[in-house]
């Protein structure tokens, strides 16, 4: 490890290097970076099995895991959705329906053989219960040119979107003739939807790699070394792929639990292998002979504190009972897990392997520097000299950007989000077209068996009445009694807008108030509705128990509950800002046309949730890197200067480089073409950007230097009770 002498800043002076000091008794990560390092076989050969067993079930991700899962357990909707998929023959949200338009009526002969054809396709699928034929003054249009095939559902959501992904393809191709022929429903919008996002985000993990590489050689100087964070993601994404496949036939996984664990694989393998190799060539530099054991007591314990971090933020959104949330969540941390375990074991033994030839390959020009950046430290000193002109101005600029968040709206997306020639969106159009506008979003309403009208409990007459006078109904399709005698019955209500509109929620909210405790109202736009609801009313509690776990890690990780604190707290600064940006770009369109999207006029519903755990994830992993470097050197110095300018010195670097990595993959999938990779594109980008440039290196080193030695201070009684970890290894 470098001692804090500011001499280190410039080149040292000729003559022969001082010695090394005798090599520390290694700490227990320690010891496991040296046992990897001496059974390089016995490592490299049990990664192998394990990326060669697992990976094997990689290439099945895709086909695997759910499309569905975007509900609000427990729900009300989802309840009423049951109910239709038991009583009425699959007549429920996750039915398809199959649109066929033609330019004459749908009685014509020609017309009458499409729909029959149309008819046979659905029925052959095993996933369908019946097809029901369109129905005058239901489901044929009152201009007689468009009809509407129901499809049941017979199946799971999840079996049905893959229906949808076997069936909108062949139905497509029955049109011609001036007939025209769509899938449309909630499962052909998930389809569809999970396509097109499917395909943007493999489009920008191919852009996103060659800045990757590029960055990755500026930063190590050396092909060789550039080259060990792809090791380490290579072999975490193929055993978490073929991992999520196993898992996938126990619980249903969405299919985006693999996209973001490619991009938490890649970005925190880069940050991890970064973090180790950097120090790993620093010590070999100064003559150090256990290079691997200070590699992983110092840099080793970081990655470890930064890794379980990670876990803990994005434990927080299992709060969400959806399965697609936990689903994607839990595919994250697996990632998260499998590189972590190959940072602390294959790393470490392929470094051992390689010694000095860790820098083989070395570009011109490109050559790494000193573990102790001589900019950095500078850089450090200045911020230890006018902190609060650089801390005021960054934090000015947080708060600015910070500001509009107060007006962020949430909603599900429209229709809008999956391209203009999907099968979803056609049909959706021509459901519109011909039957108003809030037809997509038709209401499922089920009533159970009625009571002796004396208790007050309402007819199905009666309802259907209600639910005619209510505002913002704009018809009511005759009630269908459950055909098995169970007593149910459902009344289909068509909303007088669009399925997205605001004042969709306030109808469905009348409905729910006026109709009987144990009627149930659902429909795919009201499961929309409840999911939105839930995450509104989680979203305190995540942030909440995302915030409180990151600070008890940092406090039993540094024993200095202000410096805990204040690191956490300056997470909040940074994920504001992206939520402001996100805001001003999304729902208001700033740069719209720039980034070739039309705003909805909000921000999509899992954002505040689901990017927030990420955001402060990422957030912290910096965090942990720079404040271990300093609570490092504080413990050798006692000097709260030195343990600030010497973490910048030491740490500034890394994070700069792995920030701009990150940056780099996040801000290409800006250049996708839906909206929701847009969206992810641009707040991460957006927070990692604005947490490294002015949180980590100006923020955090600021109230490092107000606090000063208070920021390391550590109540008696909490050193009973804290564990004592050091990052020090001599």
């Amino acid at each position: 490890m470098n001692h804090p002498d500011a001499t280190l800043d410039r080149p040292p002076a000729a003559g022969p290097a001082a010695p090394a000091g005798p090599p520390a008794s290694p700490g227990p990560l320690g010891r496991l970076g040296l046992w990897s390092a001496r059974h390089v076989r016995t490592v490299l050969a049990g990664w192998l099995l394990a990326v060669l067993a697992l990976g094997a079930f990689a290439p099945q991700v895709t086909t695997a895991l759910s499309g569905a899962g975007w509900q609000a357990d427990g729900s009300e909707s989802v309840k009423a959705r049951q109910v239709a998929e038991q009583h009425f023959g699959g007549n429920a949200s996750t039915a398809l329906q199959i649109v066929v338009t033609a330019d004459r009526p749908v009685d014509d002969p020609a017309v009458r053989q499409v729909l029959a054809r149309a008819s046979a396709l659905a029925a052959a699928d095993p996933r369908v219960s019946t097809v029901v034929p369109p129905q005058p003054g239901a489901t044929i249009s009152p201009d007689g040119r468009t009809a509407v095939l129901l499809a049941g559902a017979k199946a799971s959501p999840d079996d049905m979107v893959r229906a949808a992904d076997d069936l909108k393809g062949p139905l497509n191709a029955l049109s011609g003739d001036g007939v025209d022929v769509h899938a449309t429903g909630a499962s052909v919008l998930w389809s569809d939807f999970n396509k097109a996002n499917h395909d943007a985000m493999m489009k920008s993990e191919i852009m996103s790699w060659p800045v990757t590489l590029a960055v990755l050689v500026l930063a190590f100087g050396s092909l060789v070394a550039a080259g060990l964070p792809l090791l380490l993601t290579l072999a975490g994404l193929a055993a978490s792929a073929g991992s999520l496949v196993l898992i996938g036939h126990l619980f249903p996984v969405s299919v985006w639990a693999m996209n973001f664990a490619m991009m938490f694989a890649l970005a925190l393998g880069i940050d991890y292998a970064l973090f180790l190799v950097v120090r790993f060539r620093a010590a070999r530099a100064r003559g150090r002979t256990d290079a691997i054991a200070e590699t992983m007591d110092t840099a080793g314990k970081a990655v470890l504190l930064s890794g379980a971090t990670v876990l803990v933020s994005l434990s927080a959104v299992m709060l969400v009972p959806s399965p697609a949330f936990r689903s994607m969540a839990g595919g994250i941390m697996l990632a998260v897990l499998f590189v972590l375990a190959a940072t602390l074991t294959l790393l470490p033994a392929v470094l051992g392997r390689l010694g000095h030839r860790v820098d083989a390959l070395a570009l011109p020009r490109l050559k790494a520097g000193p573990h102790r950046s001589a900019r950095f430290a500078a850089w450090g000193e200045r911020l230890w000299r006018h902190p609060l002109r650089y801390g005021a101005g960054a934090l000015v600029v947080l708060v600015a950007l910070a500001a509009p968040v107060l007006g962020l709206r949430t909603a599900m997306p429209s229709i809008t989000v999956v391209p203009e020639d999907s099968s979803a969106r056609a049909g959706y159009a021509a459901v519109q077209r011909a039957f108003g506008p809030g037809a997509p979003g038709t209401l499922q309403i089920l009533l159970p068996a009625q009571a002796d009208t004396e208790t007050g409990a309402l007819d199905v007459a009666r309802a259907a009445a209600r639910v005619a006078a209510t505002p913002g109904i704009a018809g009511v399709l005759p009630a269908q009694p459950a055909a098995d005698g169970s007593g149910w019955s459902m009344l289909q209500a068509v909303p007088a807008v669009d399925p997205s509109s605001p004042d969709l929620a306030r109808t469905v909210d009348t409905l729910r108030a006026d109709l009987p405790a144990d009627a149930l109202v659902g429909g795919a736009a009201v499961e929309n509705l409840d999911l939105q609801d839930l995450l509104t009313a989680k979203t305190p509690l995540v942030i909440g128990v995302v915030l409180a776990l990151g600070f008890l890690l940092l406090l039993v990780a540094l024993r200095a509950p202000l410096i805990s604190a204040l690191g956490t707290a300056a997470g909040l600064l940074s994920t504001g800002a992206a939520f402001g940006v996100a805001r001003l770009v999304f729902q208001d369109g700033h740069g719209a046309g720039l980034l070739g999207f039309a705003p909805q006029g909000f921000l999509d519903g899992w954002a505040p949730v689901f990017f927030f755990a990420m955001i402060f994830a990422i957030a912290m992993d910096y965090t942990v890197f720079l404040l271990a470097s300093a609570k490092e050197h504080y413990e050798r110095t006692g000097d709260p200067r030195e343990a600030m300018v010497g973490a910048l010195a030491h740490s500034g670097r890394v994070i700069f480089a792995a920030a701009g990595v990150m940056v780099a993959v996040f801000f290409t999938f800006a250049l996708s073409g839906p909206l929701p990779p847009k969206e992810m594109g641009i707040v991460l980008g957006v927070a990692v950007l604005l947490d490294a440039a002015l949180v980590r290196l100006v923020l955090l080193p600021v109230l490092l230097r107000l606090a000063g030695t208070a920021a390391w201070h550590t109540p008696a009684w909490l050193d009973r009770v804290l564990p004592r970890i050091s990052f020090s290894h001599d």
